[in-house]
């Protein structure tokens, strides 16, 4: 079969023709653009044959503060992070970001989609300083949307009744070690339990994509 005859994935059906990439990124304040990107973890999605979203492989990269960045005192206490630390092995942002868009344009390929969407817990957040990150690196091809975004923060408040992720998690029966959160790679990766937890449970009661129509002849 021709590329061209190639029935097209059906994730690149699911989210209107974006991939779905879940983000989690640790600062050192909450401005993106004044403050530096410390560390960012990107986890794949995968699905299988029956439309369920799966957590797939995490890409992490440690980022050495820009030139002239602000870290806050407060907000390095919060993560646990030394920004100078040489077991880190931090890279320049440009690198770093180039590192993490790779992979991500290569799934949107593969999974025959337009571009990716970034998902994460207050994912404006991830957003602002993805994008800031990027522009700083002159970046051209960022691969995701440059405003729209899936919140699991939002879809847990729903789901849930609560926005705090490890609540969120410990509600859908996600085991979360707070020990371990603030660290960008586990925290992306219980959040794309949870995104895919609700995705999937979504699915089961009905919603999209919707069940098979019978047949006249069933």
């Amino acid at each position: 079969m021709s590329d061209e005859n190639k029935p097209l994935h059906p994730m690149s059906q699911r989210f209107r023709g974006f991939l779905p990439v879940v983000v989690d990124v640790e600062t050192a304040g909450f401005n993106p653009e004044r403050d530096a990107l410390l560390e960012i973890a990107a986890v794949m999605l995968t699905m299988d044959e029956d439309g369920k979203l799966h957590r797939g492989e995490t890409h992490l990269q440690q980022i050495d503060p820009f030139e002239g960045a602000n870290l806050e005192q407060s907000a390095l206490d919060f993560t646990g992070i030394d920004p100078w630390d040489p077991e880190r092995e931090a890279v320049p942002e440009r690198e770093g970001m180039s590192e993490i868009f790779s992979p991500i344009r290569k799934a949107v390929k593969a999974f025959d989609c337009k571009r990716a969407v970034l998902v994460g817990h207050n994912a404006t957040f991830d957003h602002n300083f993805v994008f800031a990150a990027a522009m700083r690196a002159d970046i051209k091809r960022n691969p995701f949307h440059p405003f729209s975004t899936f919140d699991t923060a939002t879809l847990a408040g729903l789901a849930y009744g609560h926005t705090v992720l490890a609540q969120a998690c410990k509600l859908a029966g996600i085991p979360f070690d707070n020990k371990e959160a603030h660290s960008a790679a586990y925290d992306a990766e219980k959040t794309a339990d949870l995104f895919c937890g609700i995705v999937n449970r979504w699915q089961e009661l009905g919603g999209f994509p919707p069940p098979p129509v019978p047949s006249s002849d069933e």
